[in-house]
């Protein structure tokens, strides 16, 4: 029950933390690297060091020549180990459990991951986290400001409502073409995104000993092959039953060898989280990586910006919306899609369609056409009598 009240706890303080009013500053696979991805990392180390749920996390046999309490001690801070390549023997004729054997003239495998897994998940949930923090701290509340008053209202008063959409129209055509810097700190936080788990999965399989790469893919080959000829990967990344070796010295002084068997109870846990995090792993580095391509789109090809705006903004011309594009730098375009994620449809169309105008009419005069420096039609008046008595015709 404890591990499940601390669960409870880590939902619960993201469901009030994300539930407020909050300006959307970003996209969902971004949200899906520090919420998403954070939760579940923190989540895993919680329940990992929860030793209710498996009892104690190794067990040691020997014996009796040492206390076990020692036994275990030694075994859980150091390392133990197993031989490789001996999954196919028979168990209980010609090996003792999966890689265990006689270990004279075999390879070692050495296990010693187990007491870092809660230190490598919490690290990894803050890894997932630095983006967003790095983001945050370069945007520093700008979109919040700049909505406060209307992000998250759905009725308020037209007097209000114009108010405030005056206000931001004003901050807008005062701030034109000033914030490439902005939407440069936003693409390289959602580059360093992508950046940052395909570190983790390197990061993964090292202190996995290089297991973790084709993890999924030995599971899932595992799963469709015959039941009297298949072994698990996972019981050879993570051994339920290993092998220590402890010396001591005996009563004459001379050295002595105990070898025991531990049972590593923690294993059942570790190969049902790290089966679950290689697969969102790929699903979340796939979704990045597509992501950091669209944004590459986006900033090439200024189509593409109309058709995010045309999106938001259905009441709008495609030409107008067009002509508003090409006034607006990529810094621009990207404060107004935000603005579309935290106003309201009315404000937002309303906005962008006193935007179009306020554009339109500071535009660059082009050169006057032939009609309007020369009148259609010159209408001819009748003379009229000067001072000197002379007459002179008005045209």
């Amino acid at each position: 029950m404890a591990v499940f009240g601390m669960v409870s706890a880590v939902s619960g303080f993201i469901k009030i933390r994300y539930l407020l009013d909050k300006a959307v500053i970003d996209n969902m696979v971004f949200r899906c690297h520090y919420r998403i991805t954070t939760a579940i990392l923190f989540t895993c180390c919680i329940i990992v060091t929860a030793n209710n749920l498996i009892g104690d996390p190794i067990s040691c046999i020997n014996d009796g020549a040492i206390p076990m309490h020692v036994i275990n001690t030694f075994c859980w801070i150091t390392y133990t180990y197993t031989i490789p390549g001996q999954q196919h023997r028979q168990i209980g004729t010609d090996v003792a459990g999966p890689g265990l054997i006689n270990e004279y003239g075999h390879e070692k495998r050495y296990h010693s991951y187990y007491q870092w897994v809660p230190f490598v998940l919490f690290f990894q949930g803050i890894m997932f986290y630095v983006p967003h923090w790095v983001w945050k701290n370069m945007e520093d509340g700008k979109i919040r400001m700049i909505t406060d008053g209307l992000r998250g209202m759905v009725s308020v008063p037209d007097d209000y409502r114009r108010d405030r959409q005056d206000r931001i129209l004003k901050y807008f055509v005062n701030s034109l073409n000033t914030h490439n810097g902005y939407s440069f700190a936003y693409f390289f936080c959602e580059l360093l995104n992508f950046i940052n788990v395909i570190v983790n999965i390197f990061m993964v399989d090292k202190f996995l000993g290089g297991a973790f790469m084709s993890y999924g893919t030995d599971v899932l080959k595992f799963s469709n092959m015959d039941q009297d000829k298949r072994f698990d990967p996972m019981i050879e990344i993570f051994p339920r039953l290993t092998k220590c070796t402890f010396h001591k010295f005996g009563p004459s002084g001379s050295v002595q060898k105990h070898d025991t068997l531990c049972v590593l109870a923690l294993n059942i846990l570790n190969e049902k989280i790290y089966i679950f995090i290689w697969f969102w792993f790929i699903i979340l580095a796939t979704i990045s990586g597509v992501a950091v391509l669209y944004s590459l789109v986006v900033i090439m090809m200024p189509t593409t910006r109309e058709t995010i705006i045309k999106r938001s903004y259905r009441s709008g011309q495609r030409k107008e919306i067009a002509g508003l594009v090409r006034r607006l730098e990529i810094g621009d375009f990207l404060i107004l899609h935000f603005l579309s994620q935290n106003l309201s449809t009315r404000s937002y169309s309303d906005m962008l369609q006193q935007l179009c105008g306020l554009l339109g009419a500071s535009r660059t005069p082009s050169a006057p056409s032939t009609l309007e420096m020369n009148p259609i039609s010159h209408p001819i008046y009748p003379p009229v009598e000067t001072f000197g008595g002379g007459k002179e015709t008005e045209t």
